[in-house]
């Protein structure tokens, strides 16, 4: 009876401990706009994990988001799907920087996630690798 209640509260502190690790801390940027006009945005995504996990930009201004992929061998990749706010890319990420460029044309909130998944295995946005873009006024 002992040997069960020190296998359970074990089992009980690993799960515990892995579930806390897989929740993402937020990471938030601001984009700032450039004398020309464009907000920039960098972003590495990398073992499950963007950073940052949000993104705040302005409305009808346009953004250029510089991604790369971090280090590991996993292939990731990102995309946002909000055709009502003029956002709809999906975009493999390499260690050579990519430039998505668009410009959000409604305020609101967007999420990003990677759409990769190996069979048999939780989506890589189930172990954390998702995020959200806040378009604001």
């Amino acid at each position: 009876m002992r040997l069960r209640i020190t296998f359970l509260m074990t089992m009980l502190v690993l799960f515990g401990a892995a579930a806390y690790a897989a929740q993402s801390p937020e990471k938030r940027v601001v984009a700032t706009i450039s004398p020309d006009g464009v907000q920039r945005v960098e972003m590495t995504g990398g073992e499950y994990y963007f950073d940052p996990n949000v993104v705040v930009v302005k409305v009808n201004v346009p953004v250029e988001l510089k991604v790369k992929k971090g280090e590991g061998i996993t292939p990731h990749d990102i995309a946002i799907k909000a055709p009502e706010a003029g956002i709809n890319f999906a975009e493999g990420l390499s260690s050579k920087p990519k430039v998505i460029k668009f410009t959000a044309t409604k305020a609101g909130k967007y999420p990003f996630e990677c759409t990769k998944r190996f069979l048999f295995f939780k989506s890589h946005k189930e172990r954390g690798m998702h995020g959200v873009l806040v378009v604001v006024e």
